[in-house]
């Protein structure tokens, strides 16, 4: 098949890694209010998910292993949307909190896989990781930006609102049929690749990635009800997340490609990071929200592409890629999980989206001290990466 499609293909899997999280998130006021949930309870939402991220991330090389590559990520493709579908059924707190479940792991699934992906059709093109981040946001960015208005159409319809994004989920799985309908050898590998848990660079991107993901999905969770305290209307409390999603696409099509071409990942992360302070300084300060959600937005969208690309471009083969970005998704996203949950408990013992902020503060000042210690851009320098 040409290289075309295959961009397509992934292109239509990386759209559905993250409606049911924004979509749930754009709506989490609503949802708090007619289910009656506290704002821990209503963390959930986004934790579960990127939990499940994190925990089950390494069973997609396992998986990929017996059944192939394109097989594991056409299943995890099936739950995701399933996951979705069932939203349209139940209103109950435990019924999203179980689609909240049933989605991360198969997001859990596909991410490692699609960096694989990208390793085995486009070996030397590791900034293709470019079209995979900006998929994803552009999904983010629709169920943000759309959710509010299809649920303010629906009459008010909770369930409809939060369902009807199953439908990018069902082209995605039409796309994809066509690629496991073709005979695939399970693994060229004589064993199974294990987790790079000794590798030095392998491990700092875990870390790194852990951070990074904690305040991408704290803001992406708090960044509109903090637009509410601040007293901004529900509407343009839930355009400010879809400004921090959208603003991301330029950035993410933009920084692999500088990497690319003039290298310096290093420099590209802490510029990044930097970014996020500032916005981050600007909601502590409550200046207004339009700037800090933009240098937020910027930041997020550099750091999250990187994150993806450095194992990538790090390592070898496809096998390697998938291994070490099923690690740094594990241990990144375990602890990415932990962000939203804990500005959700701040805010129930202080009332007050103060001290959460103070928090996302010191979780940006720690990335970036991070990012100076990392070792990035000499493949050579760990020598081997499995044992």
């Amino acid at each position: 098949m040409k290289k075309r499609f295959y961009l397509f293909a992934l292109c239509m899997a990386a759209l559905n890694l993250r409606p049911i999280i924004t979509s749930a998130a754009v709506l989490l006021g609503t949802i708090q209010s007619q289910l009656e949930m506290n704002a821990l309870t209503a963390s959930l939402l986004t934790t579960l998910p990127v939990l499940c991220m994190g925990i089950f991330s390494p069973v997609a090389t396992v998986i990929s292993h017996r059944i192939g590559l394109e097989r594991t990520v056409f299943f995890s493709l099936i739950l995701i949307t399933l996951a979705t579908v069932l939203r349209g059924s139940d209103s109950s707190v435990m019924m999203l909190l179980v689609t909240a479940l049933a989605g991360g792991i198969g997001i859990s699934l596909a991410g490692p896989m699609l960096s694989s992906f990208i390793k085995k059709y486009f070996p030397e093109r590791p900034d293709i990781v470019s079209v995979y981040s900006i998929s994803m946001t552009v999904g983010a960015a629709l169920a943000s930006g759309f959710t509010i208005p299809i649920y303010t159409r629906s009459g008010h319809n909770l369930l409809f609102a939060l369902s009807c994004w199953a439908i990018p989920g069902l082209l995605a799985l039409m796309a994809w049929l066509a690629l496991v309908r073709r005979k695939h050898h399970p693994s060229n590998a004589t064993t199974r690749q294990k987790l790079p848990i000794a590798n030095k660079k392998a491990i700092q991107l875990t870390v790194f990635f852990g951070l990074m993901a904690s305040m991408f999905y704290s803001m992406t969770a708090w960044i509109s009800p903090i637009a509410r305290s601040f007293g901004y209307s529900p509407a343009s409390s839930a355009m400010f997340l879809t400004i921090f999603t959208m603003i991301q696409i330029p950035i993410a099509w933009i920084v692999p490609r500088v990497v690319k071409r003039y290298g310096k990942p290093k420099l590209l992360l802490v510029l990044c990071s930097l970014s996020e302070l500032i916005g981050v300084g600007m909601l502590l300060l409550q200046f207004p929200m339009l700037p800090a959600v933009l240098f937020l937005g910027i930041g997020a969208g550099g750091l999250f592409p990187l994150a993806l690309m450095l194992p990538i471009s790090e390592t070898r083969t496809a096998e390697e890629a998938g291994t070490w970005s099923a690690m740094s998704q594990m241990g990144g996203y375990v602890m990415g999980a932990c962000g939203p949950l804990l500005m959700g408990w701040i805010y129930d013992q202080s009332g007050s989206f103060k001290s959460s902020i103070f928090a996302m503060l010191l979780i940006v000042m720690a990335m970036i001290a991070v990012q100076v210690w990392m070792t990035v851009g000499s493949k050579e320098a760990e020598g081997q990466v499995n044992h």
